[in-house]
Order: structure tokens, then C-alpha cells, then sequence
């Protein structure tokens, strides 16, 4: 067997200082979570829908998400004021809205619609179906796989 230098030795034995522990479901430990935060601001968001700024609502509806916080409650407020500014949108102004968005921020848009399916009433599905199908022509499949695979809900 040819000596290896110690360069190919070590890379050899790299494997071997991997902590296969930290992968353990039984030791899993939940990220550290700030309950500090509220969602977003129930006022701005009225008052961005009430100028017809529904783009703008829209981006602080989805940068405010309340993705860290354990409040049941908070998540919900913010789940409905998220509905109501999707519901503010006309069918011909989605397309452009969710174009405009980066990758994040529509893969947080895509939480949001899914939960709305969660608690669809009848006069959302069909607008929450139509948001589902443009953010879907944006995001894509990758879209949809980080949301159902992440951890942080809304």
C-alpha cells in the first residue's frame, strides 16, 4: 500500500470529525424564539389599504411576519390581516404584485396562502387559488419545498 502524504490523510479522515449527535431527532433543540415580536401593524397596513397602496401593505404584511414568535394569537391577527389585503387585490394586479417581490418575501407570501387554505371561508378560496397559481408562476416548485419543509410558521 503506497504511503499517503499527509494532506490526502487528512482528507481521509475528514469524516470522522462530523458530530453525528447534532442530527439526532431525539436531541433536536427549537431555535431560539423572540416572542418580542408582533406581527405587523394592524394601522399602517388599514391606512396603506385605505390610500390603494395595496403593494406596499402587501410588503409590510410580509416583512413583519411573524415567524419567531410561539403566540398562537399574534400569528393569527397576522394571518387575518394578510387576508384581507390579498382580498384587496384585484385579479389583474396580482400578477404584478407578486412580481415584485423577492425570493423571501415570496416564500412568505406562499406560508400565508397556505395557511389560508387552512382557514378558507368561501369567499377567499377562489382569491387564495389565484394568489396559490401566480406566486406559483414566480416561485416554483423550490418555492413550495422550503415552505413545507421550514420549521418557521406564520
Amino acid at each position: 500500500m503506497p504511503l499517503m502524504d499527509a494532506k490526502a490523510r487528512e482528507s481521509a479522515n475528514r469524516f470522522r470529525k462530523v458530530n453525528v449527535d447534532q442530527y439526532d431527532e431525539d436531541r433536536f433543540q427549537e431555535d431560539d424564539n423572540d416572542d418580542s415580536e408582533q406581527g405587523p401593524n394592524e394601522s399602517e397596513v388599514q391606512g396603506l389599504l385605505t390610500q390603494n397602496k395595496n403593494v406596499d401593505a402587501l410588503k409590510v404584511i410580509l416583512n413583519n411576519a411573524p415567524l419567531a414568535t410561539k403566540n398562537q394569537q399574534v400569528k393569527d391577527r397576522a394571518l387575518g390581516l394578510a387576508i384581507r389585503v390579498l382580498l384587496a387585490f384585484k385579479a389583474s394586479e396580482i400578477d404584478g404584485a407578486v412580481k415584485s417581490l423577492d425570493t423571501a418575501n415570496i416564500d412568505i407570501l406562499m406560508k400565508y396562502i397556505y395557511r389560508g387554505f387552512e382557514r378558507a371561508q368561501d369567499n377567499s378560496t377562489g382569491i387564495l387559488l389565484t394568489w396559490h397559481e401566480k406566486t406559483f408562476a414566480v416561485g416554483g416548485l423550490g418555492s413550495i419545498m422550503r415552505v413545507l419543509t421550514d420549521r418557521k410558521k406564520v
